[in-house]
């Protein structure tokens, strides 16, 4: 029998045979290369050679270690059920998988990414994990800067007033109340800048603006005293001397208080005239005012009637403007352009505060230490506050302020019944109820002029 009828035998013979040829080899290893005898093919035109059925029961040979055989390969006509005869890569059997001439070995990473062993797509990128992880890192900066303002902030404020020096205290209300003063203090100024504000250079400081301000869950209240308000300056220990003095009854100028013994003896004066504890006192120079303003960008304002003024620089035409530190100055301290001088410009003080407590307490200026750092560190240099009073105390007085300009609470000056000696007389009845008003934190009804 001719080696080409050997091909078209029987399947029982074949398997006796087991000659290796094309079909794989049932031995424990794979052969090595070896030399097929010259076949002589008949002269005459053959018909399609058919492939062969794989042999029952024969489990396909599995793929040599290595890396895997691209798809297109084992998809050609040298693959019989699943097997690569290894023809058409020009690998040699005996040598690993990929060996061959021109095929060079498959890279476990493509171009999707980094992959498994075995070639296999790795995971996705969690992106819902990088934007939780940029958040909490985000948060953390934030709240580190915060805490560090915070100290940073803590560390320069002035507490230079002691109210424990102050006797003969009214009982405590309900509400928080802070009376807020604006001096005329010229420390820290330039001769240049005392020029630039319209300062003059008298030595000394002497209250330009005082007010009161009672934070209650019944509404906020903003009320103005003015500096030529007539009132009495009772006894008082001295903040210095740690003498007592005996108040002699004269009735004088409210700011006469302040310009005699300082702060200390002011909150004594205002509380023994009116009824009402002072919890907190918060001072700010003419400079420290103007530098808030300048570092905030400018504070916004609606100025109803256009005015000027030689003497504090003002000159102000009606309608909305921002106004820089220098003409917000001007704007808080003129009193001769009114008619009724004092009245009006407390007025302008309390609109001006509460635009100014609108802008600086947002949370645009808060949370952005580029915004935040340059307000504190413009203002903490004048501002003077008393011993008790904590940076969480200032951000309540601010918001407090803020609430008034937004409509939640009253803005009003001291009710007054007349005058005695160009100083203006508080009407009695009106700030008994006031003061009773806001010990109960009861929503105040009373109105000022």
């Amino acid at each position: 029998m001719s080696d080409w009828d050997g091909w078209n035998g029987d399947r029982e013979d074949r398997g006796r045979r087991d000659d290796g040829y094309g079909r794989g080899s049932d031995r424990a290893q794979p052969e090595g290369a070896r030399r097929m005898r010259h076949v002589q093919r008949p002269q005459q035109p053959q018909p399609p050679r058919q492939r062969p059925a794989q042999p029952p029961n024969r489990p396909a040979r599995p793929p040599a270690p290595g890396y895997g055989v691209p798809q297109q390969q084992a998809q050609s006509h040298d693959t019989y059920g699943g097997y690569d005869s290894g023809y058409n890569t020009g690998q040699v059997y005996g040598s690993p998988a990929g060996g061959g001439q021109g095929i060079p070995p498959q890279s476990p990473s493509g171009p999707g990414g980094p992959r498994r062993p075995g070639g296999a797509p790795g995971p996705a990128p969690d992106w819902r994990k990088r934007i939780k992880i940029g958040s909490i890192v985000l948060v953390s900066a934030l709240l580190v800067t915060g805490i560090g303002t915070y100290f940073w902030a803590d560390s320069n404020v002035r507490r230079e007033v002691d109210l424990s020096k102050v006797i003969e205290r009214p009982k405590e209300g309900d509400c928080t109340t802070y009376l807020i003063v604006g001096s005329d203090s010229r420390e820290g100024m330039s001769d240049e800048e005392k020029k630039k504000l319209h300062t003059g250079s008298a030595e000394g400081k002497r209250t330009d603006s005082m007010m009161i301000l009672a934070k209650c869950s019944s509404g906020n209240t903003m009320v103005s005293l003015p500096r030529d308000s007539d009132v009495e300056i009772p006894s008082f220990v001295g903040s210095d001397s740690g003498k007592k003095y005996a108040g002699t009854g004269k009735r004088t100028k409210l700011n006469a208080a302040y310009a005699e013994d300082g702060p200390e003896l002011l909150v004594r004066t205002v509380e023994y005239n009116t009824g009402l504890r002072i919890d907190h006192y918060a001072e700010i120079g003419f400079a420290g005012f103007a530098n808030i303003v300048d570092a905030l960008g400018g504070v916004e304002l609606d100025i109803e009637q256009g005015f000027k003024d030689e003497k504090s620089g003002a000159d102000f035409k009606a309608g909305k403007q921002t106004l820089n530190g220098e003409q917000s100055l001007a704007y808080v301290r003129t009193r001769y352009a009114f008619a009724e001088s004092d009245l009006q410009r407390t007025k302008n003080q309390q609109k001006f505060l509460s635009a100014l407590a609108n802008q600086a307490a947002t949370p645009s200026t808060i949370i952005n230490p580029f915004a935040l750092y340059p307000m504190l560190g413009a203002g903490l240099d004048t501002l003077i506050v008393d011993k008790d009073m904590s940076l969480w105390d200032m951000g309540q007085m601010f918001f407090a302020m803020k609430g008034i300009n937004g409509g939640d609470g009253v803005s009003m000056n001291m009710p007054i019944s007349g005058q005695r000696g160009g100083n203006l007389v508080w009407d009695k009845a009106k700030v008994q109820q006031l003061v009773k008003q806001i010990q109960n934190d009861e929503k105040v009804t009373v109105r000022g002029d």
